[in-house]
């Protein structure tokens, strides 16, 4: 910055200032668009819940921000325009690849992903995991189309740009901004789906936005970006996980049958401490013996923490415990890891280590 000013300090005094853009000590900022509720549509201003997603291209979304300009230089790329629920796998690869180019780019200071709400929070941790670099990357949404009254994504864009060209949210892993927060994408998740403050950490934000200025409270613990021993480059297919559902009742045969098609690891997404019915504990142990993994979560919303050996005998079985992820958090990162090592206790030490 301080080389951006001197520059212009000898232009103001050559006289040719007026030959040098506006934005030319502006840090560049790229917005990766992928469709999402923030480029939704509805009928009619009344319509907050009821539209259709991934309908408005990028450069429209930049356009209708024009006050973006006196932050960075912002370009955008539409990357995908789909409804988040319909990202697959493939999708987080070619995504996290673009993001690794860009970030690689030395006229890059920071990109912006824009995301539907409802996977956005596996994307973010997805990113948090495989792309090496200190820039920020900020992936943000809406809950409410741009056609609707009060709509929030405006402003959600408008703090993710200020967050990806701000100095200060370097080397603190990939970013969600919305609702004035700033969260780890690895912590954050939807914890609701009509209301404008649906994210949350169940460990708190590690700050705030509010009128383009960063305020931070804490920092990330854990392994992300920079300091992760994966890398998307070195990535060209995730391993196939699955995720099964606890409840009262439940039987063995989701486990059985996500086994069949395939399934390398399957999350059981318990309740509480990650417990597991005394019905399905046989057919889980079974799996196992034939070599799929068994990695138990919880779908507790505000914050599952799933202990080793607590609920179930996790070492005398060969089952992996998710930490404090939640069953889709989970999910990501074994897919991610199963791509370097099928080893059980490696496995688990990286559970506890991101």
């Amino acid at each position: 910055m301080l080389n951006r000013l001197l520059s212009r300090c000898l232009l103001v005094a050559a006289g040719i200032l007026a030959t040098v853009p506006a934005f030319a000590d502006k840090p560049n900022v790229v917005i990766l668009a992928t469709g999402g509720t923030i480029a939704g549509a509805g009928a009619d201003v009344a319509k907050s819940a009821t539209y259709q997603a991934a309908k408005v291209p990028v450069d429209k979304l930049i356009a209708g921000i024009p006050t973006l300009g006196d932050v960075a230089q912002v370009r955008g790329e539409q990357v995908f325009q789909i409804a988040s629920e319909s990202f697959t796998n493939e999708h987080l690869v070619t995504l996290g690849k673009r993001v690794a180019a860009l970030a690689k780019q030395r006229d890059v200071d920071g990109i912006v992903v824009t995301h539907g709400t409802d996977t956005l929070e596996e994307t973010a941790y997805f990113l948090n995991l495989v792309v090496h670099t200190e820039k920020p990357v900020v992936v943000v949404g809406s809950m409410r189309p741009g056609t609707a009254m009060s709509a929030d994504g405006m402003l959600n864009l408008f703090n993710a740009v200020n967050v990806a060209a701000s100095q200060d949210a370097r080397g603190k892993g990939v970013l969600v901004t919305m609702n004035d927060e700033l969260n780890s994408g690895r912590d954050v998740s939807k914890m609701v789906n009509i209301k404008t403050e649906a994210f949350k950490s169940p460990w708190g934000p590690l700050g705030m936005v509010v009128e383009g200025k960063n305020y931070w409270f804490r920092l990330p613990a854990k392994r992300h970006t920079m300091n992760s021993e994966f890398d998307i480059e070195k990535i060209e297919t995730l391993a196939p996980v699955e995720i099964a559902y606890g409840y009262g009742n439940v039987g063995d045969t989701a486990y059985r049958a996500l086994a069949d098609k395939g399934a390398k690891a399957i999350i059981h997404a318990g309740t509480g401490n990650g417990s597991v019915s005394n019905r399905v504990v046989p057919a889980l142990r079974e799996l196992r013996n034939k070599g799929v993994h068994i990695i138990r979560s919880s779908h507790v919303n505000a914050g599952g923490f799933v202990l080793r050996n607590a609920e179930q005998p996790d070492d005398q079985y060969d089952w992996l415990v998710a930490h404090d992820l939640n069953p889709q958090k989970a999910r990501i990162l074994a897919a991610v890891a199963l791509t370097k090592t099928n080893d059980s206790k490696e496995l688990q030490r990286i559970f506890w280590e991101y």
